[in-house]
């Protein structure tokens, strides 16, 4: 896979292009397997028969050469292409090696047959890591989308606007929730220059930085001048951490 795949702090999942994704990798350490043994059963699922009853995925034990329905009319092959992703990964050593990156649904068909209390744990577990990164990759293309109503805003607020402008109030928000700049955080996380930060951020930040923009659209909107803006927003921010650590 050529795109960049990052992996969040808060959920230990990887986004790529709107999706949350768990590795073939995270499947062996998460559940004590053998990394080939679980590339092994994810090769074999296209030879493999499945039906689903009310939403689940139950795998039958015979093999079958037939098409395959799955969910609502997929195809095995079409499960299989939706849900699983050949990808590298280096070593300690620097070699690339094969891993798998799956959705939740191809991480569920992979992970249903692991028994045990702790097995069964891990899964309660997962479903809540995908849970919580849908919900962050939400937040994260909210903020994206709020990005150009805010531009917008600025935009129309001036009379001659300046690329300085914007990059300011960018800035500004982005100082107030993360303590420091765009700039500054790329060099701590080790971000190429240029590259968006925010598929980097905890859910928090990004939910934060989301409704900071919308807060000051309204303020732009109203006239309010920088500094006036940059001190409402600071307390506002500050009321609203102390709202969530209570």
């Amino acid at each position: 896979m050529s795109t960049k795949l990052i992996l969040n702090p808060d959920c230990m999942l990887y986004e790529m292009k709107g999706k949350a994704l768990y590795s073939s990798r995270q499947v062996a350490e998460e559940f004590d397997k053998r990394h080939d043994n679980i590339l092994r059963t994810i090769d074999e699922l296209p030879h493999l028969s499945f039906e689903v009853s009310d939403g689940l995925i139950e795998r039958k034990n015979a093999l079958s050469d037939e098409t395959v329905r799955l969910l609502a009319g997929q195809t095995i092959e079409e499960f299989y292409k939706a849900n699983f992703f050949e990808d590298k990964y280096k070593d300690s050593s620097g070699k690339k090696n094969r891993q798998v990156l799956m959705t939740r649904k191809g991480s569920m068909l992979i992970v249903m047959g692991f028994n045990g209390r702790k097995a069964t744990a891990i899964k309660i577990g997962l479903l809540n890591r995908f849970e919580a990164m849908e919900e962050f990759i939400f937040s994260l293309n909210s903020a994206r989308m709020e990005y150009p109503a805010l531009t917008e805003a600025i935009y129309n607020a001036r009379e001659e606007p300046k690329p300085h402008h914007f990059i300011n109030e960018a800035d500004m928000i982005n100082r107030i929730v993360l303590g420091m700049s765009a700039k500054k955080f790329r060099e701590e996380a080790g971000i190429k220059k240029g590259e968006s930060i925010r598929p980097y951020l905890t859910t928090e930040q990004i939910r934060n930085i989301e409704t900071l923009q919308r807060v000051d659209i309204g303020l732009i909107v109203g006239g309010i001048e920088f500094q006036a803006r940059k001190e409402m927003l600071s307390n506002y921010i500050n009321r609203l951490m102390l709202k969530q650590a209570a």
